[in-house]
C-alpha cells in the first residue's frame, strides 16, 4: 500500500495525524500530542468542508503506533484544534488573507473520529478484530465494530459476537451483542446474549510487586486496542448464559468466570449437565478447570438433579 502525503501534509501540521513524508518536511510534523496517526489510501481523498471530513478510498490504512486499521474506506472527522488549558485561543486570520498553507480545510484542525467501512480489519503484534464496519472515538477512546462475522482474537481467545463489539480502551472492556462467545485455547467456552469481559496487560506485576516506572504500550489508552498484548481477566454473561468444557455443559439467567482460577458462578434457571446427569437449580459454582459443579441452595426452588445409574460413580459429577 502506497502513501500519498503530498496533498495532505500542509493540513497535518496542524493535526496530531501525519503521513510519512519527505525528509526535508519532517521537522514540520506536530508530533507534541501523542503518536502520530499516519494514513496511507490507493484511490481518492475527498475533503467535505462542510462536514468536516476526510475520505480515503480504494483500500485505505491508519496507523498509530503498532496499531493498524485497514479497510476499504477511512474517513477522518475533523474539528477545530483548541488550545492547551491556560493559554488563548489565536486570533482569526484577516478575512483578506490568503492562505498560502494549501489547507484544504480552511484551519487549524484536528481528529477526533475514525471510521472504517468494508473488510475491517483492525490488528496490532498480538491481537486482532474484524467486522464490517468500526467507528473509533479518540475522546472517549471507544471502538465500536458491526458487520457480519464479528471477532477478536488475543494469543489466549477468540471472542465474537452477532451484532455488535465494542472495546472500551480506557477502561479495558470488551462488550459482545448478540450471540457472544468467548472461547479459551483449551476448548472452554463462555457465551450470553450480552458478555462482557475485562483485560489486563500481560505484563502486570505480580500481587505485591511494584509497578515499573517506565511506561508501556499497553498503557496507552488511546490506542483502540489498546496498544499492546493483554489478557482476559474476567467475563459477565447476561441473558442464556452458556459455559462449555470438554466434560460439562452450565446454563443460567447470569454468570461471571474468572479466567485465572478458571471458576465461574451461575445463576438464575441454573442447569448443569455432565453425561446423562444432569443438576437444576438457582445457582452453581462451576470449576472449568478440575470439571467439578457445586450447586447452591437458593429462595426460588430446591435443587434438583438426575444421575443416571451407570455414571453415577463419575469422579467429576455435579454435586
Amino acid at each position: 500500500m502506497t502513501p500519498r502525503p503530498a496533498a495532505l501534509l500542509p493540513l497535518l501540521i496542524a493535526l496530531p495525524l501525519a503521513l510519512p513524508p519527505a525528509p526535508a518536511h519532517a521537522d514540520g510534523l506536530d508530533m507534541s500530542h501523542g503518536e502520530a496517526v499516519q494514513l496511507f489510501w490507493k484511490k481518492e481523498e475527498i475533503y467535505d468542508r462542510n462536514a468536516q471530513t476526510v475520505t480515503l478510498t480504494g483500500g485505505a490504512r491508519a496507523v498509530r503506533g503498532d496499531v493498524t486499521v485497514d479497510a476499504d474506506t477511512l474517513i477522518g472527522y475533523l474539528r477545530k484544534k483548541t488550545p492547551p488549558p491556560g493559554q488563548p485561543a489565536p486570533p482569526p486570520p484577516p478575512a483578506t488573507a490568503k492562505d498560502n498553507s494549501g489547507d484544504p480545510m480552511g484551519g487549524s484542525l484536528e481528529l477526533y473520529r475514525i471510521e472504517a467501512r468494508g473488510n475491517v480489519h483492525i490488528y496490532n503484534q498480538t491481537d486482532q478484530g474484524w467486522g464490517d464496519h468500526a467507528l473509533y472515538d479518540m475522546d472517549q477512546a471507544v471502538m465500536v465494530m458491526t458487520g457480519k462475522h464479528l471477532k477478536l482474537t488475543t494469543p489466549q481467545d477468540v471472542l465474537t459476537a452477532r451484532d455488535v463489539m465494542e472495546y472500551h480502551s480506557k477502561t479495558r472492556m470488551s462488550v459482545g451483542r448478540g450471540d457472544a462467545t468467548v472461547t479459551t485455547n483449551d476448548g472452554k467456552q463462555v457465551k450470553a446474549d450480552v458478555l462482557v469481559s475485562f483485560s489486563k496487560p500481560s505484563d502486570a506485576p505480580a500481587p505485591g510487586q511494584p509497578q515499573s516506572a517506565k511506561p508501556t504500550q499497553a498503557a496507552d489508552s488511546s490506542n483502540p486496542m489498546g496498544g499492546g498484548a493483554s489478557k482476559l481477566d474476567r467475563a459477565y454473561g447476561w441473558g442464556h448464559v452458556v459455559l462449555r468444557t470438554q466434560t460439562q455443559t452450565g446454563t443460567g439467567d447470569r454468570g461471571v468466570y474468572v479466567f485465572d482460577t478458571q471458576i465461574a458462578r451461575l445463576i438464575g434457571h441454573v442447569h448443569v449437565t455432565q453425561g446423562q446427569n444432569q443438576n437444576n437449580g438457582s445457582q452453581a459454582i462451576v470449576n472449568m478447570k478440575t470439571g467439578i459443579a457445586t450447586m447452591l441452595p437458593g429462595t426460588d426452588s430446591p435443587i434438583q438433579g438426575l444421575v443416571v445409574p451407570n455414571e453415577a460413580n463419575s469422579s467429576q459429577a455435579p454435586k
